[in-house]
């Protein structure tokens, strides 16, 4: 997307490290220069920010699952001349079109909830305009990015099952958050040993659907559910990195999107995510399953002296 586009300045915030890699290597190249997503129109000003050039958002974003106001930023892109691209991995078809508020690109890792099943690598651009489309297809074959056939029959194979998986396991996933944050929220009792395990374990919940303040434009974005990857803190590094081997029905994996229910201590994949940080990726198993596993995880965790010491 990049090489064709071929932008002075992009203007990014957090999320995906690969992308920031990639923008590393232009950058390097040919000079591509990073401007503050968050910054002012003063400060996007001064950086020079304008036509041709590109403003780029993940949302939700990697890894707390929380969400982006796409029109805000569109509005923005579009007033100065910039593209607006939307790298829309954890909120895939079936549960928003960045299109609709002012996308001009959306990205994919079609690798995660477009393929489904944990079994195939994809990219995924679509497009707004007709000319890009043709263009990048060129571009493509030159840069070898084509996938295989069989890799290609495999995520036709989980598109037709795609809405069904993402909707449910964005739903799940959003059980399981409010279950943590109701726990966390409350005073709890003497007959309250399930919440009491939570709140000595858990630190803080983050997911869009905690986003309260904006469900204004949040519900019209993402009217069919709010994403199914989610972030834990626990309280210290010990218990983050202790928790996944203590889990029964969650695989500890870096990936996510899958229909298996997968955990992640971050920081092993992305050193400038705060070491208390577990990524939760939701998958179509019974909810209720996933939070007896959680909290049997909980009570381990705390009983684990190595641990908690």
């Amino acid at each position: 997307m990049l090489v064709h586009l071929n932008p002075r300045r992009i203007a990014i915030g957090g999320g995906y490290h690969g992308c920031h890699g990639v923008i590393g290597i232009l950058t390097k190249l040919n000079g591509l220069q990073k401007v503050a997503l968050h910054d002012d129109d003063a400060a996007w000003n001064a950086a020079g920010l304008g036509k041709g050039d590109v403003v780029h958002i993940e949302t939700p974003i990697n890894p707390t699952g929380e969400a982006t106001d796409i029109a805000h930023f569109a509005e923005r892109a579009h007033k100065r001349g910039c593209i607006l691209t939307v790298d829309a991995t954890f909120g895939p078809p079936g549960l928003q079109d960045p299109f609709a508020p002012g996308a001009d690109i959306i990205m994919h890792s079609g690798t995660k909830y477009i393929g489904g099943h944990s079994d195939l690598l994809c990219g995924i651009l679509a497009v707004r305009r007709n000319d890009w489309w043709k263009e990048l297809w060129t571009e493509r074959l030159h840069l070898g990015s084509v996938m295989g056939s069989f890799e290609g029959w495999l995520g036709l194979r989980s598109v037709r099952t795609l809405e069904l998986r993402v909707q449910r396991q964005s739903a799940s996933a959003e059980r399981l958050v409010a279950w943590l944050a109701d726990a966390l929220a409350s005073k709890g009792g003497a007959e309250d040993e399930d919440g009491d395990a939570m709140r000595k374990a858990v630190l803080r919940v983050q997911h869009a659907s905690l986003q309260k303040d904006d469900m204004h434009w949040l519900k019209k974005q993402m009217p069919n559910g709010f994403g199914p990857v989610f972030v834990v803190w626990l309280r210290s590094m010990e218990m983050a990195r202790a928790f996944p081997s203590k889990l029964k029905l969650f695989q500890h994996a870096t990936s996510l999107g899958g229909v298996e229910s997968l955990i992640e201590w971050r920081r092993m994949s992305d050193d400038s995510v705060d070491v208390r940080v577990l990524r939760v990726s939701v998958g179509v198993e019974a909810v209720e399953d996933l939070q007896a596993d959680m909290l049997q995880g909980f009570k381990a965790v705390l009983a684990d002296e190595s641990v908690t010491r």
